[in-house]
């Protein structure tokens, strides 16, 4: 029964210790789940923007709402980025994440802080702290895409 409870602990420890990218049977399926959870985040992003560029009007609820969907979806693309996920699939993903993976881990964790700032502001209910978050989170989304992300 020892042996049984050390073999099951150490199986438990071994996949907690695997890499995030071996939660995917296949590359394209980390591929399609980064580009998934990147496209939930943009269009809950794109209603925030709308209403903080006056395409629509400004409902500090909803925008609440959807600045807490795109904090969460933040969080989740950059396990999918693993080795050997930058082949395959349709991805416009640039060799530089793979290549410079310090700088590409830098852009994952502003987008992250920039979203957590976003959805502070957009919990006040203040349209000006809203369009002040909108722009610095958009403006790390372009970094990341300019640097790592093809036409």
């Amino acid at each position: 029964m020892k042996i049984f409870a050390l073999a099951a602990a150490a199986a438990t420890l071994l996949s907690l210790a695997a890499p995030a990218s071996a939660q995917f049977a296949k590359t394209e399926d980390a591929i399609k789940y980064r580009q998934s959870a990147l496209f939930v985040m943009g269009q809950h992003f794109g209603r925030i923007n709308a209403m903080a560029t006056g395409r629509v009007p400004f409902d500090a609820k909803v925008a609440a709402e959807n600045a807490d969907v795109v904090a969460s979806m933040s969080k989740l693309p950059w396990a999918a980025f693993g080795p050997g996920t930058d082949k395959g699939g349709d991805t416009k993903a640039k060799a530089e994440i793979w290549t410079e993976q310090a700088k590409f881990k830098e852009a994952n964790e502003k987008l992250v802080a920039e979203t957590v700032k976003l959805a502070a502001a957009a919990k006040t209910g203040n349209l000006d702290a809203v369009k002040t978050a909108v722009t610095a989170t958009a403006g790390t989304c372009k970094a990341c895409h300019d640097a790592f992300r093809n036409k």
